[in-house]
Protein backbone atom coordinates (compact mmCIF):
# COMPACT_ATOMS: atom_id res chain seq x y z
CA UNK A 1 0.00 0.00 0.00
CA UNK A 2 1.75 3.52 -0.87
CA UNK A 3 2.16 5.94 1.99
CA UNK A 4 3.31 9.42 1.27
CA UNK A 5 6.01 9.98 3.61
CA UNK A 6 4.47 12.37 6.75
CA UNK A 7 7.48 14.41 7.29
CA UNK A 8 7.53 15.49 4.16
CA UNK A 9 3.85 16.73 4.34
CA UNK A 10 4.78 18.87 7.04
CA UNK A 11 7.87 20.57 5.99
CA UNK A 12 5.67 21.38 2.78
CA UNK A 13 3.36 22.58 4.79
CA UNK A 14 4.67 25.28 6.79
CA UNK A 15 7.52 26.43 3.96
CA UNK A 16 5.73 28.00 0.85
CA UNK A 17 8.07 28.22 -2.63
CA UNK A 18 9.80 24.72 -1.49
CA UNK A 19 10.94 21.58 -3.77
CA UNK A 20 9.28 19.21 -2.21
CA UNK A 21 9.36 15.34 -2.89
CA UNK A 22 7.07 12.39 -2.29
CA UNK A 23 7.11 9.01 -3.06
CA UNK A 24 3.52 8.88 -4.52
CA UNK A 25 4.01 5.72 -6.59
CA UNK A 26 6.54 3.39 -5.12
CA UNK A 27 4.87 0.08 -6.34
CA UNK A 28 5.89 1.47 -9.49
CA UNK A 29 9.40 3.10 -9.20
CA UNK A 30 11.12 1.04 -11.79
CA UNK A 31 8.82 1.95 -14.63
CA UNK A 32 8.42 5.75 -13.48
CA UNK A 33 12.27 6.19 -13.33
CA UNK A 34 12.17 5.43 -17.30
CA UNK A 35 9.48 7.87 -17.94
CA UNK A 36 10.68 10.96 -15.91
CA UNK A 37 7.95 14.05 -17.35
CA UNK A 38 7.06 16.94 -15.33
CA UNK A 39 3.92 19.18 -16.18
CA UNK A 40 2.55 22.70 -14.61
CA UNK A 41 -1.12 23.06 -12.77
CA UNK A 42 -2.42 26.58 -12.93
CA UNK A 43 -5.49 26.76 -10.76
CA UNK A 44 -8.36 30.01 -10.41
CA UNK A 45 -7.06 32.17 -12.60
CA UNK A 46 -10.69 34.05 -12.10
CA UNK A 47 -10.31 36.54 -15.38
CA UNK A 48 -12.65 38.93 -14.69
CA UNK A 49 -12.39 39.79 -11.20
CA UNK A 50 -12.45 43.66 -10.41
CA UNK A 51 -11.35 43.87 -6.25
CA UNK A 52 -9.12 45.33 -4.44
CA UNK A 53 -8.13 41.62 -3.02
CA UNK A 54 -5.90 42.49 -6.02
CA UNK A 55 -5.50 45.31 -8.33
CA UNK A 56 -3.33 43.74 -10.71
CA UNK A 57 -5.89 41.04 -11.62
CA UNK A 58 -6.04 41.57 -15.58
CA UNK A 59 -2.32 40.67 -15.32
CA UNK A 60 -1.84 38.20 -13.26
CA UNK A 61 -2.36 35.34 -15.43
CA UNK A 62 0.10 37.04 -17.80
CA UNK A 63 2.75 37.02 -15.57
CA UNK A 64 2.36 33.81 -14.52
CA UNK A 65 3.13 32.64 -18.51
CA UNK A 66 6.20 34.46 -18.41
CA UNK A 67 7.12 32.73 -15.50
CA UNK A 68 6.23 29.17 -17.04
CA UNK A 69 7.93 30.13 -20.48
CA UNK A 70 11.03 31.00 -18.62
CA UNK A 71 11.64 27.58 -17.32
CA UNK A 72 14.45 25.98 -18.41
CA UNK A 73 12.93 23.24 -19.40
CA UNK A 74 9.67 23.14 -20.63
CA UNK A 75 6.58 20.85 -19.42
CA UNK A 76 5.13 17.83 -21.23
CA UNK A 77 1.90 19.83 -20.79
CA UNK A 78 -0.14 22.29 -18.59
CA UNK A 79 -3.36 22.12 -16.78
CA UNK A 80 -5.51 23.98 -15.65
CA UNK A 81 -8.06 23.10 -12.64
CA UNK A 82 -10.89 25.15 -12.87
CA UNK A 83 -12.44 28.91 -12.25
CA UNK A 84 -10.39 30.05 -15.61
CA UNK A 85 -12.91 32.86 -15.45
CA UNK A 86 -14.58 34.82 -12.60
CA UNK A 87 -18.50 34.86 -12.42
CA UNK A 88 -20.68 36.83 -14.46
CA UNK A 89 -24.82 36.53 -14.65
CA UNK A 90 -23.97 38.04 -18.48
CA UNK A 91 -23.92 35.18 -20.84
CA UNK A 92 -22.16 37.02 -23.41
CA UNK A 93 -19.59 39.16 -21.04
CA UNK A 94 -19.07 34.92 -19.82
CA UNK A 95 -18.19 34.21 -23.29
CA UNK A 96 -16.09 37.08 -23.77
CA UNK A 97 -13.77 36.54 -20.73
CA UNK A 98 -13.37 32.51 -21.67
CA UNK A 99 -12.74 33.83 -25.53
CA UNK A 100 -9.79 36.55 -23.52
CA UNK A 101 -8.55 33.82 -21.71
CA UNK A 102 -8.06 31.33 -24.33
CA UNK A 103 -6.21 34.36 -26.26
CA UNK A 104 -3.75 35.04 -22.83
CA UNK A 105 -3.43 31.50 -22.60
CA UNK A 106 -1.95 31.15 -26.27
CA UNK A 107 0.88 33.00 -25.07
CA UNK A 108 2.26 29.48 -23.61
CA UNK A 109 5.55 28.34 -25.55
CA UNK A 110 3.84 24.77 -24.63
CA UNK A 111 0.51 24.08 -26.36
CA UNK A 112 -0.43 21.17 -25.30
CA UNK A 113 -3.01 22.29 -22.59
CA UNK A 114 -6.13 20.42 -20.59
CA UNK A 115 -8.73 22.55 -19.27
CA UNK A 116 -11.72 21.76 -16.49
CA UNK A 117 -14.49 23.89 -15.40
CA UNK A 118 -14.50 25.91 -11.81
CA UNK A 119 -17.60 26.24 -10.49
CA UNK A 120 -17.02 30.27 -11.47
CA UNK A 121 -16.94 29.23 -15.16
CA UNK A 122 -20.24 26.40 -15.46
CA UNK A 123 -22.81 26.52 -12.34
CA UNK A 124 -24.63 29.57 -14.04
CA UNK A 125 -25.80 27.21 -16.89
CA UNK A 126 -24.32 23.80 -16.23
CA UNK A 127 -21.21 24.20 -18.18
CA UNK A 128 -22.25 25.28 -21.62
CA UNK A 129 -20.29 28.28 -22.53
CA UNK A 130 -17.17 26.29 -21.06
CA UNK A 131 -17.75 24.00 -23.62
CA UNK A 132 -17.86 25.98 -26.51
CA UNK A 133 -14.20 27.35 -25.57
CA UNK A 134 -12.58 24.61 -23.69
CA UNK A 135 -14.08 21.32 -24.88
CA UNK A 136 -15.20 18.26 -22.31
CA UNK A 137 -15.85 18.89 -19.05
CA UNK A 138 -14.54 15.18 -18.10
CA UNK A 139 -11.78 13.08 -19.66
CA UNK A 140 -9.00 10.76 -19.56
CA UNK A 141 -5.76 10.89 -21.01
CA UNK A 142 -2.49 8.73 -21.43
CA UNK A 143 0.99 10.31 -20.51
CA UNK A 144 4.08 8.40 -20.58
CA UNK A 145 2.54 5.30 -19.12
CA UNK A 146 0.33 7.11 -16.47
CA UNK A 147 -3.54 7.74 -16.61
CA UNK A 148 -5.20 11.15 -16.09
CA UNK A 149 -8.59 11.53 -15.53
CA UNK A 150 -10.31 14.56 -15.13
CA UNK A 151 -13.47 15.30 -13.08
CA UNK A 152 -16.48 17.19 -13.46
CA UNK A 153 -17.50 18.39 -9.96
CA UNK A 154 -18.69 22.15 -10.64
CA UNK A 155 -21.29 21.48 -13.47
CA UNK A 156 -23.79 20.84 -11.44
CA UNK A 157 -25.36 23.49 -9.18
CA UNK A 158 -25.32 20.97 -5.95
CA UNK A 159 -21.35 20.57 -6.20
CA UNK A 160 -21.86 16.76 -7.41
CA UNK A 161 -20.47 14.79 -9.76
CA UNK A 162 -23.60 12.94 -10.43
CA UNK A 163 -24.52 9.21 -10.91
CA UNK A 164 -23.68 9.17 -14.73
CA UNK A 165 -20.02 10.72 -13.90
CA UNK A 166 -19.89 8.21 -11.37
CA UNK A 167 -20.99 5.18 -13.76
CA UNK A 168 -18.20 6.43 -16.21
CA UNK A 169 -15.67 6.86 -13.77
CA UNK A 170 -16.19 3.44 -12.67
CA UNK A 171 -16.24 1.64 -16.35
CA UNK A 172 -12.81 3.68 -16.92
CA UNK A 173 -10.79 2.23 -13.86
CA UNK A 174 -12.47 -0.93 -14.28
CA UNK A 175 -9.94 -0.94 -17.49
CA UNK A 176 -6.58 -0.57 -15.34
CA UNK A 177 -4.99 -2.75 -13.21
CA UNK A 178 -4.96 -1.51 -9.37
CA UNK A 179 -1.16 -0.72 -9.30
CA UNK A 180 -1.76 1.67 -12.13
CA UNK A 181 -0.26 4.61 -11.99
CA UNK A 182 -3.56 6.89 -11.68
CA UNK A 183 -3.49 11.35 -11.34
CA UNK A 184 -7.31 12.93 -10.72
CA UNK A 185 -7.53 16.05 -11.31
CA UNK A 186 -10.87 18.23 -9.68
CA UNK A 187 -11.08 22.08 -8.94
CA UNK A 188 -13.52 21.31 -5.61
CA UNK A 189 -11.58 18.59 -2.98
CA UNK A 190 -13.56 15.65 -3.39
CA UNK A 191 -13.10 15.11 0.37
CA UNK A 192 -14.99 17.03 3.35
CA UNK A 193 -12.41 19.37 3.65
CA UNK A 194 -14.38 22.38 4.94
CA UNK A 195 -18.39 21.99 3.70
CA UNK A 196 -19.54 25.09 5.04
CA UNK A 197 -17.19 27.00 3.23
CA UNK A 198 -18.31 25.07 0.06
CA UNK A 199 -15.14 23.39 -0.16
CA UNK A 200 -16.09 19.98 -0.66
CA UNK A 201 -17.80 17.75 -3.01
CA UNK A 202 -21.40 15.90 -2.23
CA UNK A 203 -20.75 12.59 -3.77
CA UNK A 204 -16.97 13.09 -3.54
CA UNK A 205 -16.75 10.25 -0.73
CA UNK A 206 -18.16 8.25 -3.69
CA UNK A 207 -15.55 8.66 -6.32
CA UNK A 208 -13.08 7.82 -3.49
CA UNK A 209 -14.21 4.33 -2.69
CA UNK A 210 -14.38 4.02 -6.30
CA UNK A 211 -10.62 4.71 -6.67
CA UNK A 212 -9.38 3.20 -3.23
CA UNK A 213 -8.90 -0.38 -4.52
CA UNK A 214 -5.74 1.04 -6.76
CA UNK A 215 -2.60 1.56 -4.97
CA UNK A 216 -1.27 4.17 -7.00
CA UNK A 217 -3.68 7.33 -7.04
CA UNK A 218 -2.77 11.18 -6.27
CA UNK A 219 -5.44 13.97 -6.66
CA UNK A 220 -4.53 17.42 -7.62
CA UNK A 221 -7.28 20.33 -7.02
CA UNK A 222 -7.67 23.77 -7.33
CA UNK A 223 -10.62 26.13 -5.30
CA UNK A 224 -9.25 26.77 -2.11
CA UNK A 225 -6.40 29.29 -3.33
CA UNK A 226 -3.61 27.82 -1.50
CA UNK A 227 -1.42 24.85 -0.55
CA UNK A 228 -3.17 22.20 0.93
CA UNK A 229 -1.83 18.14 1.35
CA UNK A 230 -4.61 15.46 2.91
CA UNK A 231 -4.75 11.73 2.46
CA UNK A 232 -7.91 9.36 2.56
CA UNK A 233 -6.36 6.53 3.15
CA UNK A 234 -3.22 6.15 1.02
CA UNK A 235 -4.65 8.62 -1.75
CA UNK A 236 -2.85 11.89 -1.50
CA UNK A 237 -4.82 15.03 -1.99
CA UNK A 238 -2.75 18.56 -3.21
CA UNK A 239 -4.32 21.73 -3.40
CA UNK A 240 -2.84 24.36 -5.92
CA UNK A 241 -2.14 28.46 -5.15
CA UNK A 242 -4.28 30.65 -7.35
CA UNK A 243 -3.56 33.29 -10.11
CA UNK A 244 -5.89 35.48 -8.07
CA UNK A 245 -5.79 35.99 -4.56
CA UNK A 246 -5.21 33.58 -1.46
CA UNK A 247 -8.11 32.35 0.51
CA UNK A 248 -7.87 31.99 4.30
CA UNK A 249 -6.81 28.74 6.30
CA UNK A 250 -9.41 26.50 6.97
CA UNK A 251 -10.66 27.28 10.31
CA UNK A 252 -13.56 26.71 12.86
CA UNK A 253 -15.62 29.85 11.24
CA UNK A 254 -18.94 28.76 10.13
CA UNK A 255 -18.96 31.14 6.79
CA UNK A 256 -15.33 31.48 4.62
CA UNK A 257 -13.30 34.88 5.55
CA UNK A 258 -12.77 37.16 3.13
CA UNK A 259 -9.57 37.15 1.50
CA UNK A 260 -6.67 38.83 3.02
CA UNK A 261 -5.87 42.33 1.91
CA UNK A 262 -3.77 42.69 -1.24
CA UNK A 263 -0.01 42.05 -1.14
CA UNK A 264 1.82 43.67 -3.92
CA UNK A 265 4.66 40.88 -3.86
CA UNK A 266 2.31 38.21 -4.56
CA UNK A 267 3.68 35.69 -2.81
CA UNK A 268 0.57 33.92 -1.83
CA UNK A 269 -0.34 33.27 -5.90
CA UNK A 270 1.31 30.87 -8.11
CA UNK A 271 1.31 28.01 -10.23
CA UNK A 272 2.91 24.75 -9.62
CA UNK A 273 5.27 22.55 -11.45
CA UNK A 274 4.92 18.75 -11.11
CA UNK A 275 7.33 16.33 -11.78
CA UNK A 276 6.07 12.65 -12.14
CA UNK A 277 9.31 9.77 -11.89
CA UNK A 278 11.10 7.90 -9.17
CA UNK A 279 9.39 10.23 -7.25
CA UNK A 280 6.82 13.06 -6.93
CA UNK A 281 8.36 16.18 -6.65
CA UNK A 282 6.69 19.66 -6.76
CA UNK A 283 8.22 23.15 -7.45
CA UNK A 284 6.14 26.02 -6.50
CA UNK A 285 6.73 28.58 -9.25
CA UNK A 286 5.90 32.50 -8.00
CA UNK A 287 4.41 34.82 -10.26
CA UNK A 288 6.89 36.87 -12.26
CA UNK A 289 7.54 40.51 -12.00
CA UNK A 290 7.63 40.98 -15.69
Amino acid sequence: MMQTDRRDFLRLAGVAGVTFTAGLFPGRQAMAQADDFHFVQFSDTHWGYKGKANPDAEHTLEKAIVTVNGLARQPDFIVFTGDLTHTTEDPKERRARMKRVREIIGGLNVKDIRFMPGEHDAALDKGEAYKEYFGDTHYTFEHKGVHFIALDNVSDPGAKLGEDQLAWLAADLKQHKTDDRIVVMTHRPLFDLQPSWDWTTADGAKAIDLLMPYQNVVVFYGHIHQEHHHMTGHIAHHAAKSLIFPQATPGPQPRRPPPPPYDPSQKGLGTRDITIGKTTTFVELPVSKA
